[in-house]
């Protein structure tokens, strides 16, 4: 297999046992075993350490900025709808500043793969606590004890519509494969949740935590997660110290949001032919005038 460097001319910069390499491999095992063309997959990408995944990955490439990776995503899926876009976000650039775009692109159910690397902690910056951090953790901002709530990505992407919802573990890498495939193939909003350790400075959150902490629902008897009230009653129903994860809810009913606005989803803007020579934009610019 070839090496990081041979792929992209570059070495990835996370520290040595950072989960976000569980997801990176867990990513490029799904493009290829669903036989995607690099060319066809849009990645965009933010800031912190998972921002650096845009870098390390070669595939068509777009990294922007701290809790913008929504915006470009869904833009790009509406003018060409042939790409399988996939955003990727860490905990603080998708549930601080990027919170309103990832709500609003779940509830009009844009076609793009959600990722959001979740360390609970922001790791870029070394170490300050982050919407997701658990309360009364001591780090760097909180020398007393986070007095904030964690946020519930799940429950969040729940309540806002997400067709696709999904949690798994970068320490389960087949596990972590088999969502990703899912999440790219569902046709509408997937959102997907890794948990991904920061081994520097979350000492807490470690591997061996997510594995005391973590249940996979697919081991709840009866579980369905095409169904939405028994969704958000077991989900109600798990011990506080419980993280649920796996394939948590499915809806493929609802059209997605670039057929529900093209005129025509067939002839998107990036197929048809914008020659200026072409148009008589006079009677336009009058009314600008």
């Amino acid at each position: 297999m070839p090496t990081e460097r041979e792929i992209t001319g570059l070495i990835p910069q996370w520290c040595p046992g950072c989960g976000h390499y569980g997801f990176l491999s867990a990513l490029k095992k799904a493009i290829v075993e669903l036989d995607l063309d690099p060319a066809n997959v849009f990645l965009v990408s933010g800031i912190g350490c998972s921002g650096r995944i845009s870098h390390y990955i070669k595939v068509t490439t777009f990294h922007t900025l701290h809790g913008r990776p929504v915006p470009p995503a869904v833009a790009a899926k509406i003018v060409n709808p042939e790409l399988n876009v996939i955003a990727v976000s860490g905990d603080g650039d998708a549930f601080a500043i990027g919170i309103s775009h990832f709500i609003h692109a779940a509830r009009r159910n844009a076609d793009i793969t959600y990722v959001i690397l979740n360390n609970m902690i922001y790791g870029l910056t070394t170490g300050q606590y982050s919407p997701t951090s658990l309360r009364g953790q001591v780090t760097k901002t909180s020398p007393q004890g986070n007095r904030e709530y964690p946020i519930d990505g799940v429950k969040i992407a729940l309540a806002a519509g997400a067709t696709f919802v999904a949690r798994g573990f970068s320490g389960n890498i087949q596990q972590l494969v088999d969502l990703t495939k899912k999440a790219i193939q569902h046709k509408g909003f997937s959102y997907l949740e890794v948990l991904s350790p920061c081994v520097t400075f979350n000492r807490i959150a470690t591997y061996q935590w997510f594995r005391e902490h973590t249940i996979d629902v697919n081991t709840i008897e009866k579980y369905d997660p095409t169904d939405m009230i028994l969704v958000l009653k077991t989900l109600a129903d798990l011990p506080r110290d419980k993280i649920p994860i796996g394939l948590i809810y499915i809806d493929t009913t609802k059209k997605p949001f670039h057929e529900e606005i093209l005129k025509d989803p067939s002839k998107p803007i990036s197929l048809l032919d914008l020659d200026p020579s072409r148009y008589n934009y006079e009677e336009l610019l009058k009314g600008y005038v």
